[in-house]
């Protein structure tokens, strides 16, 4: 694989410290994995998937996130899919996550939050090949882990990765800034990659100030709060939701949470009219407006999907927007954490 800066048409930010410089938006390839695992999302088409991503980078995404758990191995072929074809001066970035073991006898279980060099390892060779790569462009440690490895020794891992050449940049997912500080003390996190949105902004307090203050680059996840922000939930929809999505067992898509964070979305549909653009596209600025956040991991399905927030790379929110939106925050009472960045 090259060594290069994935090019686009779309504005970028440097990625924290790293020699990567990211579109605001990147493809998020969680819902791509399919049905059939744990927290999935239901039936999808491969090829529509295939669709998706190739939309997304011929529109200026420069990256596309997906994790090795994500269909149990599924998402990271699909991806691999999508940019056998494309030329590698148009290739984007392509990040992925460890640190998260399945059941090959059981698919429905929850996957196991191991954090063991060895089985680091052992995911990293396994990750290479489904993307048919010869370095991963940012390997991210998925949870925190559970299996009694400290979060230093499974940094350490993942230094040793890229100082070995089979990444270009670590980072965690799902840390929190105390878990973040005795990381940094063993060596340089390059990123966090946060759930953020809206709705869940608890991130906010903590987690973002710190990596603001030590350089260290966000992309958050679920910006339109899986669908949720889109503009097009409903409670009809919610309760359509089949057995196989993991959304029909989460209490966000149930009874008054469900309610307040439609009322949410709501509010966002007059801003996006002023902009003349997307309610998907003004849930997802909300995010990048804040102080740290480099960009947004945005998730779609099929092409039209990415055609429905393509807009929020260039999109800039004024300091009346936000206000407004922080207003229907308190007004709504949807989710949790600060209402307002400071701008």
């Amino acid at each position: 694989m090259l060594d290069k800066l994935a090019t686009t048409n779309l504005p970028t930010k440097p990625f924290g410290r790293t020699d990567m410089q990211i579109t605001r938006v990147g493809f998020g390839a969680w819902a791509i994995g399919g049905p059939d695992w744990a927290v999935g999302w239901g039936a999808q088409d491969d090829s529509e998937s295939v669709a998706a991503i190739r939309h997304a980078v011929s529109r200026g995404i420069n990256w596309v996130d997906t994790a090795a758990v994500y269909g149990l191995g599924h998402s990271e072929e699909v991806v691999k899919k999508a940019l056998a074809d494309v030329p590698a001066s148009e290739r984007p970035y392509v990040f992925t996550k460890c640190g998260l073991v399945w059941d090959e006898n059981d698919r429905k279980k929850m996957p196991a939050r191991i954090g063991a060099a060895d089985s680091l390892r052992r995911e990293v060779e396994a990750s290479l090949k489904r993307l048919g790569v010869e370095r991963i462009d940012l390997y991210q440690m998925h949870w925190p882990a559970n299996d009694g490895t400290p979060v230093e020794e499974y940094w350490q891992t993942l230094l040793d990765l890229k100082k070995e050449g089979k990444i270009r940049a670590a980072g965690l997912s799902n840390h929190n800034a105390e878990q973040l500080q005795k990381a940094e003390a063993v060596g340089h996190v390059d990123t966090l990659q946060p759930p953020f949105s809206a709705i869940k902004r608890e991130v906010a307090e903590k987690e973002l100030p710190w990596c603001d203050a030590h350089e260290t680059g966000v992309i958050v996840y679920s910006p339109m709060q899986s669908g949720l922000l889109s503009g097009r939930f409903s409670v009809e929809r919610a309760q359509a939701l089949p057995a196989d999505d993991w959304r029909s067992r989460n209490p966000d898509y149930t009874g008054e949470k469900l309610e307040k964070n439609l009322a949410l979305a709501d509010s966002l549909k007059p801003i996006a009219e002023k902009h003349g653009t997307t309610v998907p596209a003004v849930a997802v600025a909300w995010t990048l407006a804040w102080p740290g956040v480099t960009g947004a991991i945005v998730g779609a399905r099929n092409p039209g999907q990415v055609d429905g927030w393509i807009d929020a790379a260039t999109l800039e929110l004024t300091k009346e927007d936000l206000t407004d939106i922080a207003k229907a925050i308190e007004e709504t009472g949807a989710g949790n954490g600060p209402a307002m960045p400071k701008v």
